[in-house]
């Protein structure tokens, strides 16, 4: 025979309320004596029925158990406080820098020259004092760097006719120095140029000394 299901409400017969308390109670009694065997775990249980019975079940001591039970539930507590002041403190945080950033934003568009027409003489006077000093430090550094870089260009120049100096003495000392195949070719032309020969630019001896004198009239 399948039971029908249960519907979760109180039930208005005090026997069968009684008798369902009692069932149900032994059985959620059972169920803690076999959790704490099977997994090892501290359990205890306490159940007033309606008229003021106490039923209990503890593996260990009741006391240590509650006393546990009221140490955990405090850390947890004050934990969660220190967590509630962490968030609220960071809220705080959160609003100012945007009310901060609101500020930056708003002088900044007055900076650019919009929404002046609710400005006063004296705020649009130190709107234009701002801008004079901040175009002084930008025409200030602006000639900063002019002057770094013509210091690196004149450092270049300097570098360059130093280069060519030394180049041209270079070539003065030695005016040619090609490749040694170059080198090689010039020297057998010199060698060339060098061999002795027997050959003489002129009449051979024999025939000067055969020759008839001629006579001065």
């Amino acid at each position: 025979m399948v039971r029908g299901k249960i519907e979760m409400k109180k039930i208005e017969n005090a026997t069968s309320r009684q008798v369902t308390f009692s069932k149900r109670r032994n059985g959620l009694l059972k169920k803690a004596y076999e959790l704490s065997v099977l997994c090892d775990a501290q359990v205890s249980l306490i159940v007033f029925s309606q008229r003021g019975r106490l039923y209990e079940f503890s593996n260990t001591d009741m006391w240590k158990t509650i006393e546990r039970y009221r140490k955990y539930t405090k850390d947890h507590e004050t934990s969660n406080h220190d967590s509630e002041i962490n968030v609220q403190r960071l809220k705080e945080e959160a609003s100012h820098m945007i009310t901060k950033i609101e500020l930056l934003e708003f002088h900044k568009r007055k900076l650019l020259g919009q929404e002046l027409a609710s400005c006063s003489l004296e705020e649009l006077q130190d709107i234009d004092s701002q801008l004079q000093r901040s175009l002084a430090k930008v025409r200030a550094r602006k000639a900063q760097l002019f002057r770094e870089q013509l210091e690196k260009l004149k450092a270049k120049e300097k570098q360059l006719l130093e280069e060519n100096v030394r180049l041209h003495k270079k070539a003065v000392v030695d005016p040619w120095r090609g490749s040694i195949d170059q080198q090689e070719k010039f020297r057998v032309i010199d060698l060339n140029l060098e061999v002795e020969t027997d050959l003489v630019i002129g009449l051979p001896t024999d025939l000067v000394i055969g020759l008839p004198e001629k006579h001065c009239k």
